[in-house]
């Protein structure tokens, strides 16, 4: 069964939709983790961008790190996050721009180290969602800023409904959702594109 099925099914089966506009996905994405699942989710998403030259997936803290290491085991490169602080094991040189986080309702700088990520590399963002678009943006302004290449962006679930997804793509970014919400709420429950 395709990833983009298997995914929508467990969705349905086990996403629970919250006032506020949640989609609280947290018994198989974003805490405890159904490895076999992410694993299939990884591969499509590397095999939709596959023959590009990617030498990095970027993501950012936390959430989206398991996703991003399927996808780059499947494009055998590195998976590196963007931090969501600055931390001491983190030296001076970085790259950073501002977010706001839809889910925790709050502002935040993320940072990748010069280290890590700079003009000779190609990227891939990924995420496990996609909503307004703020924390893509953040990604996209740290590879603008590092002179890195980027080629799109793999998500795992796009609420298509909140619009980011189609004004970054209207921008010119390729992205891939594994499954695109058209509309949610508690009483009707979850709607595919």
């Amino acid at each position: 069964m395709a990833a983009l099925q298997l995914l929508e099914e467990r969705i349905r089966k086990d996403g629970k939709v919250f006032p506020g506009d949640v989609l609280k996905v947290d018994s198989f994405l974003n805490h405890q983790l159904d490895t076999e699942l992410l694993e299939a989710v990884g591969a499509e998403i590397a095999a939709r961008f596959s023959g590009l030259g990617v030498t990095k997936v970027l993501t950012t803290e936390a959430s989206g790190i398991a996703i991003a290491c399927f996808v780059a085991k499947y494009l055998h490169c590195p998976a590196l996050f963007a931090k969501k602080a600055k931390t001491a094991n983190i030296a001076d040189g970085v790259w950073s721009a501002n977010a706001h986080s839809y889910t925790h309702n709050n502002d935040y700088t993320m940072v990748v180290s010069k280290e890590y990520l700079g003009g000779h590399d190609t990227v891939l963002l990924t995420d496990d969602f996609l909503a307004n678009g703020c924390a893509l943006r953040a990604l996209l302004e740290i590879c603008k800023k590092a002179g890195a290449k980027v080629v799109g962006a793999g998500i795992a679930i796009e609420k298509e409904y909140q619009g980011g997804g189609n004004e970054l793509r209207a921008e010119g970014l390729r992205i891939e959702s594994m499954a695109r919400i058209a509309s949610m709420d508690a009483e009707d429950g979850i709607s595919f594109c």
